[in-house]
């Protein structure tokens, strides 16, 4: 029987590492859908830059910044009495980092597809701002939302360089499925490595295939 324990802490770090994303990274979607400001480009070549950065070393610089001798790791340190760096916390903060893009960029594409018509057609209804935002925006974006959600999610699972540079390899606190499959192939145990890659590998599909099913039937629904 494998060793299931990995495969419960990555599922906990992608869904806690999800739910953050949506809380953060749709008001900075908002804003970049909308905004006029020349610095635009900048802030969205800085959101999409974990895109292109090589995984090991965003996730060397995450660890300089996260360590107890910086200002926000000293402050984590003497708030929780524990290290950010080589725990599941940090975990959390490195993969929000290194998802951002996953979150922000479906759901500015999405309210950007939106326009700004709906909204000030609700405004002229007199729908306030949050209003305007949860029975407008929202149901507009659903697919952005959805497509968010899901590549966040998935992505976090499938995370390796970056929580291995800030987390380590400790077993119920760092120890993530892709970590465990590394280690298992290092230790020539193929029968464990198998197992926990086909787990990854099937979560994986069913997602995207959930993903593109709905994205089908609303397109469908749509014509």
């Amino acid at each position: 029987m494998p060793d299931l324990g990995p495969l419960v802490l990555t599922l906990q770090l992608a869904a806690i590492t999800t739910l953050v994303l949506l809380l953060l990274g749709t008001p900075l979607a908002w804003w970049l859908a909308f905004t006029r400001t020349r610095m635009k480009p900048a802030i969205e070549a800085v959101t999409a830059l974990p895109l292109v950065l090589p995984p090991t070393v965003l996730g060397f610089y995450l660890l300089l910044a996260l360590g107890p001798a910086t200002p926000f790791g000293k402050f984590w340190l003497d708030l929780t009495g524990t290290s950010l760096t080589f725990s599941f916390a940090g975990l959390v903060v490195a993969s929000v980092i290194y998802s951002l893009p996953f979150t922000v960029q479906p759901l500015q594409a999405a309210f950007e597809a939106m326009g700004r018509g709906p909204l000030e057609a609700a405004a002229m209804l007199r729908a306030g701002p949050l209003d305007r935002f949860a029975t407008v925006a929202v149901p507009f974006a659903a697919r952005g939302f959805l497509t968010a959600t899901v590549l966040t999610f998935a992505h976090t699972i499938g995370e390796f360089g970056v929580v291995l540079m800030v987390g380590g390899n400790i077993p119920g606190q760092t120890r993530v499925i892709s970590i465990a499959v590394y280690e298992h192939v290092e230790t020539m145990n193929y029968g464990e490595a198998h197992v926990l890659s086909v787990l990854l590998l099937c979560a994986s599909f069913l997602m995207l295939l959930v993903v593109y099913a709905l994205n089908r039937g609303r397109r469908l629904h749509a014509t």
